[in-house]
């Protein structure tokens, strides 16, 4: 049965529902553990798209929401606030570096990085600049489905080269990872600049673009460029904040400052969806004025919902009294151990770790469908893409658990 028989009326994401496989009818999660309907139970490698950082269900989020679920589960953030939103921002605001301070809500990653781009732009027309409506992003990233963010993807990669043509133009260059790619965009910034609002960049690792890593130092090149030319410097942490990389945020391991950055993902504990573009006060003030036109003029529906807040705060409560950031380190550890012996096998032409982050890159995968399907038969849901098999578990997998996903890779990799 094809997946568009067998997912009902359900039109599933990244999916060609006439020859992707039947989805599998997931039942219950618990921990690291999903349930299915015909009884199997696999240990998920991926955290379901990165977001259960602490596992599925931890008991403190799950109180958490069902006690504000009895209080209030929503109520507009227009004219009104609520005590799970005020927190969230404080807290927020105290745990990212430097001044990032003004926390605006929304409901996904990619709504996130659409108001960034937003603020971006009108931070220049409310300071009398005009013109300043491109973006500087970079070859490998991803930021989005939405139009705006299909515009600052990578062009080549693939999944959004169908919109070539329909969406608005920005500067797609290498990363700075040299002192020649470095001097490059220097020089792209000195030409262009009058016309560039921002840079945009995933810090460390660029997810979906295929687990692609990049070191700190790039990251500094990025904010020293930035100050340079005049220009706004975003870093979209939708994927690597929370602790992904090995660090709370990677700006922060990096060392520096960026004026707009967005976060999602594992904001929530992977239990209800929020995020947020969180500016300095330098970005903030540009919107502050007796002409109500310069107010941000955005707001999602359901920005800052209650529910959702008290999870995140829940969340965040768990970062603080349980240590996260030691698991993720031995997380890495064991991660290097598992993936390593890919290495040697036919296909295999990179393995790298980085904090939760483990990826064996191949030469390419022939039949997606077969390797999901060998993947699900050793028992663990693992997701490829593009051509890499990578493992992003929740924070609090077991070694054991994690001994069975990396063994089943290697075991399937063998088989190629």
């Amino acid at each position: 049965m094809t997946t568009s028989e067998t997912a009902g009326r359900l039109w599933l994401p990244y999916a060609q529902m006439q020859t992707a496989a039947p989805p599998l009818l997931a039942a219950w999660t618990e921990g690291c553990r999903i349930g299915l309907a015909d009884g199997r139970v696999l240990v998920d490698g991926i955290a379901s798209w990165w977001t259960a950082c602490h596992g599925y269900n931890h008991p403190h989020i799950r109180a958490a929401v069902t006690e504000q679920l009895g209080r209030m589960p929503h109520v507009m953030l227009g004219g009104l606030v609520h005590p799970q939103a005020l927190r969230l921002a404080e807290r927020l605001s105290a745990m990212l570096p430097g001044d990032l301070g003004r926390v605006f809500f929304a409901e996904s990653g990619s709504v996130a990085v659409e108001v960034a781009i937003k603020m971006a732009v009108q931070y220049w027309l409310n300071r009398g600049v005009r013109g300043r409506t491109r973006l500087v992003a970079f070859r490998g990233g991803y930021h989005g489905d939405t139009l705006a963010t299909m515009a600052v993807c990578d062009p080549e990669e693939g999944m959004h080269s169908l919109f070539s043509g329909v969406l608005p133009l920005h500067h797609i260059v290498g990363l700075p990872r040299d002192t020649a790619s470095e001097a490059a965009l220097d020089s792209l910034l000195a030409a262009e600049g009058h016309g560039i609002a921002a840079i945009l960049v995933e810090p460390l690792v660029q997810g979906a673009g295929g687990m692609l890593f990049h070191d700190a130092e790039v990251l500094r090149r990025l904010r020293r460029l930035a100050d340079r030319h005049g220009v706004l410097l975003i870093l979209d942490e939708i994927f690597t904040g929370f602790g992904r990389t090995g660090a709370m945020f990677a700006c922060a391991a990096a060392g520096i400052v960026p004026d707009i950055v967005t976060l999602s993902k594992a904001l929530t504990g992977g239990t209800l969806a929020l995020s947020a573009a969180v500016a300095r006060e330098t970005v903030f003030a540009a919107f502050l004025s007796d002409d109500p036109m310069r107010a941000l003029m955005h707001g999602p529906t359901y920005m800052g919902n209650p529910l959702a807040c008290a999870a995140a705060n829940a969340s965040l409560d768990l970062f603080e009294r349980e240590d996260r950031l030691g698991q993720v380190a031995a997380i890495a550890a064991q991660l290097a151990c598992e993936l390593e012996p890919c290495r040697t096998l036919p296909g295999v032409v990179d393995v790298r770790v980085l904090g939760a982050i483990g990826v064996v890159q191949l030469e390419g995968i022939a039949d997606m469908n077969r390797l999901k399907a060998d993947l699900v038969a050793q028992g663990v849901w693992i997701r490829p893409f593009r051509d890499i098999v990578y493992l992003t578990p929740s924070f609090t997998v077991s070694p054991k658990e994690l001994s069975l996903l990396g063994g089943a890779i290697r075991a399937v990799l063998a088989r190629r």
